[in-house]
């Protein structure tokens, strides 16, 4: 069981970061509204804002669990990280037109590069946090 939580604690970690990277993106006009943002509908209260941003949380924590998943021998590869961010993404980016997503209809090509690039520093961050440091 601490395992499982130290993976969901890993994830929340790791979605922290790719929120503070969409803050950046979205402020340079490369995302006009996240992911997040968009499966919820967009909304100015800030009861809604701290429910969304709670729940893609808690979206990457059920990540970690299933990155968790992945056998060690390959989980330590640097690349496992990023690579399963990006596979995140396009799972992401598959839903979309069934969810009526406003990015569906709209290829910003920018856009698409910045969201994969955040759900990669995710993986990144989620890998990072597993490895074992070496002193």
């Amino acid at each position: 069981m601490s395992d499982v939580l130290k993976g969901a604690g890993q994830g929340v970690i790791a979605s922290m970061a790719m929120t503070g990277m969409r803050v950046v993106t979205t402020a340079l006009g490369l995302v006009q509204q996240p992911p997040p943002d968009q499966v919820a509908g967009k909304s100015a209260r800030r009861e809604s804002r701290v429910f969304v941003e709670l729940a893609h949380w808690a979206f990457g924590a059920a990540g970690a669990a299933v990155y968790g998943a992945v056998p060690d021998v390959v989980r330590k590869q640097p690349w496992t990280g990023p690579a399963y961010g990006v596979v995140v993404w396009m799972g992401f980016q598959a839903a979309a037109p069934v969810l009526g997503l406003p990015h569906a209809k709209e290829p910003r090509v920018l856009e698409r590069i910045a969201t994969a690039a955040d759900h990669a520093l995710y993986g990144y961050v989620l890998s990072e946090t597993k490895r074992v440091p070496t002193y």
